[in-house]
């Protein structure tokens, strides 16, 4: 078999081929000898089932198998030539061309390899910027908003109507078709309006009711709400306002600084001391997320310039087309199916975002070698349970969605992003 490789440039070749009809064939009969040694087939003995039975019962099987197997020979020659090691080999090779004819079949594959990069001069990109430190305005802000939400609720001063923002004690009960529906009733209970922590509608229309004040509330639960009972459905809550609260801020002494930090020997200045450390962490990542790492990422993708793997790309392109049809409708989704011409269109409209993606995570993966940056499955796992802790989800159910839907290589990249760039803007010092 006459194998040549042809390089369109450092990190793709194709490699070309004829897969002779009569050498496959050759080795069809191989394979239906060796298989005939291990079937079990009425009126044969065992591992005595002629060749011609076997390509008989199994013979497209056989074919598939003689021309798999003679598709990576081909490669591993093309390999050879191009004097690309296996393990540099990235992603399956792609088929550019694979015709059957008379004298066999001619195949092109492309093949692409990891990237070779030159990180002369990667520290000049660095933005400069001021690490921010927390203000006495910003302390005292905290402070009291610390002290607010340990304070209780009480009710205010003065009667008057429930505005947009408010913190009411209601009862309600819920009815579906004259009907009470089970969990749909509770008395005083705390809401806040505006927090859209119920159902969409419920908070607006208890906007303007008075102390003692009872009001139907008419909604329709969400389509994907959580019980398919009520899914969809119209539901009228009956509702009685007993009071608007609020929470006023109890005195910041040592006593409060105790409390909040669960400590016997805690002061005010401890506690200040505290917030401080969070406040310039806070603000350090919002500038870190908002402004550095954009400009970090962008900057590194300008300054270096090297082949990327096309089929890397080309999976991203993939990957970014169907985020783009998830928000689509399904007339808009048909007009693609349909029409290849405007599929093509819109995978050539993110292909620049697609290789600028491809290009900074090669970067980011030479870099993080470089400096020796390396984040364990421990650390993955910690990550998740504390975003689960601060959005309010379950820690096991945000894990077990990134394993089912084969995210965490995804995660565990990003913390090493993150880690590299810290590096490299001096978090660390």
């Amino acid at each position: 078999m006459k194998v040549t490789v042809k390089k369109i440039d450092d990190a793709n070749v194709v490699v070309s081929g004829t897969l002779d009809a009569k050498a496959m064939e050759e080795n069809i009969d191989k394979l239906a000898v060796q298989a005939g040694k291990e079937l079990k087939v009425d009126g044969f003995r065992q591992g005595k089932v002629p060749p011609h039975v076997v390509k008989k019962m199994h013979g497209e099987k056989l074919e598939q198998d003689a021309e798999g197997e003679a598709v990576r020979e081909l490669i591993d020659e093309g390999l050879k030539k191009a004097k690309i090691k296996p393990e540099d080999m990235l992603g399956q090779p792609a088929f550019k061309k694979y015709e059957k004819t008379d004298k066999g079949i001619d195949v092109e594959v492309e093949i692409s390899t990891r990237p070779e990069i030159d990180l002369e001069g990667y520290m000049d990109v660095v933005p400069k910027y001021t690490k921010p430190k927390a203000t006495k305005k910003d302390l005292d802000a905290k402070m009291k908003e610390f002290a607010e939400q340990q304070a209780p609720f009480t009710k205010i001063a003065r009667k008057r109507a429930v505005k947009d923002g408010d913190t009411t004690m209601i009862d309600f009960e819920g009815f579906i078709d004259g009907v009470a529906f089970e969990g749909g009733a509770a008395e005083k209970f705390i809401l806040k309006v505006g927090s859209a922590s119920f159902i969409p509608g419920f908070e607006e229309q208890i906007i303007g009711m008075q102390y003692e004040e009872e009001k139907e509330v008419v909604v329709t639960f969400p389509k994907d709400y959580g019980s398919e009972d009520l899914a969809g459905k119209e539901a009228t809550f009956k509702v009685k306002l007993h009071e608007i609260q609020e929470q006023k801020a109890g005195e910041i002494d040592d006593t409060f600084a105790k409390k909040i930090l669960n400590d016997e020997k805690a002061t005010v200045k401890m506690l200040e001391e505290k917030l401080e450390s969070q406040i310039t962490s806070e603000t350090l990542s919002k500038l870190y997320n908002e402004d550095l790492k954009p400009k970090l990422i962008e900057g590194l993708v300008k300054k270096f310039d090297f082949a990327l793997p096309n089929n890397i790309v080309d999976q991203e392109v993939d990957a970014k087309v169907n985020a783009k049809a998830q928000a689509m409708d399904e007339k808009e989704l048909e007009t693609y199916k349909t029409d290849i011409k405007k599929l093509d269109e819109l995978r050539d409209s993110v292909r620049d975002e697609a290789r600028d993606s491809v290009k900074a995570t090669f970067i980011v993966d030479a870099l993080a070698k470089k400096e020796k940056i390396e984040v364990d499955d421990q650390e993955v796992m910690s990550a998740l349970y504390y975003q689960a802790m601060m959005s309010g989800q379950d820690a096991q159910e945000l894990v077990k969605y990134y394993q089912e839907n084969n995210l965490m290589p995804a995660a565990k990249m990003g913390l090493m992003e993150d880690k590299l760039f810290g590096k490299m803007l001096g978090f660390d010092k």
